[in-house]
């Protein structure tokens, strides 16, 4: 028995040494791809195509889904930088699919950017990929070394979770030289969590408390007054900070954010960001506002969800599309819609940034007076234009003019309590 223990210990102790040379190799302060992926519209709407491929296959029926080199760049792209600035490079080489990534890292003592590469490929008896190579930093692992280490570090984490989630469904997974053949087989129970953890940033049970305090401030509120978007994020950024640790600031910022943003946009903005279902606040229902405009409010917690859940260059190129869109034949472009679209990235931004900068975020929001502390008055902006009156002044989102206008909406939000105490 004492035998059996020993070669257990030394079985964890060079787990551990395994994991921490992971860590010190592949850590650093030089980043191998450059970070700050910037998608167009086409790549957001292209990606959130590709991720949900598999939505139309009806449970318990076989579904095939191809990937282009193109279509895992984009899918990569977009799952890492909804959580930190991340860069990801997939190729096809020799029937093996080449992975290289850089992720920015939380502020620490040994670098700013952890640096991985690996290679899967397909091997006889298996119909899932393995790996066939793995480097961290500088250091190469064996391949059958590293997946034993990788394996381990997941089963005792909270990726086992996701990880059985993404698996399980799968049949065979091939590798050739142009694309990847996944074949699967999901149940209904996997559909729906897999569409949960694609699209939704933070657990039911804990949106449901939100949801729920929402409905009890819509349910005590005076019909004679307007609801101030204010009025929302105060006691519920007041609650976040009572429940929230260092540690768990930012996933419950970003359930407060997406669980006021689905009251305030409801069904527009599902479109968007496709919420899972949850308890929704029920009774009599009133539209928020930010400066007795109802579009203002839903412009602000639209973009501020949607940098929350993505990323800021989402929520900036999301809001200047749209208004070069209601240009077109919509309600026209409009610099004041725009200044809600930045104020409310900005919010995201920081709601979201750091553990530091969530608590701070909490605590002054808690302590609000009213809406013009997160987002200052635009009403003196050019608004309501078509394409020729917006190509006559601007010429285009790039002209000097249009920046100029742009950089003045940056300082007036940069000049408001809650960012200006940043």
């Amino acid at each position: 028995m004492k035998i059996l223990l020993r070669i257990l210990l030394y079985c964890f102790s060079a787990l551990i040494i395994l994991c921490a040379m992971l860590v010190f190799f592949g850590v650093g302060d030089k980043p191998e791809l450059a970070v700050g992926w910037s998608p167009t519209r086409d790549d957001l709407v292209r990606a959130k195509k590709i991720l949900h491929e598999g939505s139309k296959t009806k449970p318990d029926e076989i579904g095939i889904i191809e990937l282009t080199e193109a279509d895992l760049n984009l899918a990569g792209n977009y799952l890492l930088n909804r959580y930190r600035k991340s860069a990801a490079d997939l190729d096809f080489k020799n029937d093996e699919l080449r992975f290289k990534v850089t992720m920015t890292l939380p502020e620490n003592s040994l670098g700013k950017y952890l640096n991985i590469s690996f290679r899967l490929g397909n091997v006889t008896g298996n119909d899932l990929p393995v790996i066939t190579k793995f480097k961290a930093g500088k250091l190469l692992l064996p391949a059958k070394l590293a997946a034993f280490v990788i394996d381990a570090i997941i089963q005792h984490s909270s990726l086992n979770e996701y990880f059985i989630l993404a698996t399980r469904p799968l049949k065979a997974v091939k590798i050739d030289a142009e694309k990847l053949t996944i074949t699967y087989y999901p149940n209904k129970d996997t559909l729906i969590q897999a569409r949960n953890f694609l699209t939704h940033t933070g657990d039911n049970s804990t949106l449901n408390i939100y949801q729920q305090k929402l409905a009890d401030i819509v349910a005590k509120h005076n019909p004679e007054w307007r609801l101030s978007l204010a009025d929302l994020l105060r006691p519920l950024f007041e609650l976040a900070y009572q429940r929230s640790t260092l540690e768990t600031a930012i996933d419950e910022n970003r359930v407060v954010i997406s669980a006021i943003n689905d009251y305030v946009n409801k069904q527009e903005t599902k479109k968007l960001l496709s919420t899972p279902e949850s308890t929704p606040v029920t009774g009599q229902q009133y539209a928020a506002f930010l400066y007795k405009r109802i579009d203002l409010a839903q412009h602000f917690i639209g973009s501020a969800a949607l940098t929350a859940s993505v990323n800021k260059q989402a929520a900036q190129i999301a809001g200047e599309e749209k208004e070069l869109s209601d240009a077109h034949g919509g309600s026209g472009f409009s610099f004041i819609d725009l200044a809600a679209d930045k104020a409310g990235t900005r919010f995201g931004e920081m709601a979201t940034s750091s553990p530091e900068n969530a608590r701070k975020m909490q605590k002054a929001m808690a302590g609000i007076k009213d809406y013009s502390d997160f987002m200052p008055d635009p009403r003196d902006l050019p608004e309501h234009m078509n394409e020729v009156d917006f190509k006559q002044r601007f010429e285009s989102v790039n002209s000097p003019v249009y920046q100029e206008i742009s950089k003045q909406i940056d300082a007036r939000i940069s000049a408001t309590p809650i960012y200006n105490a940043e």
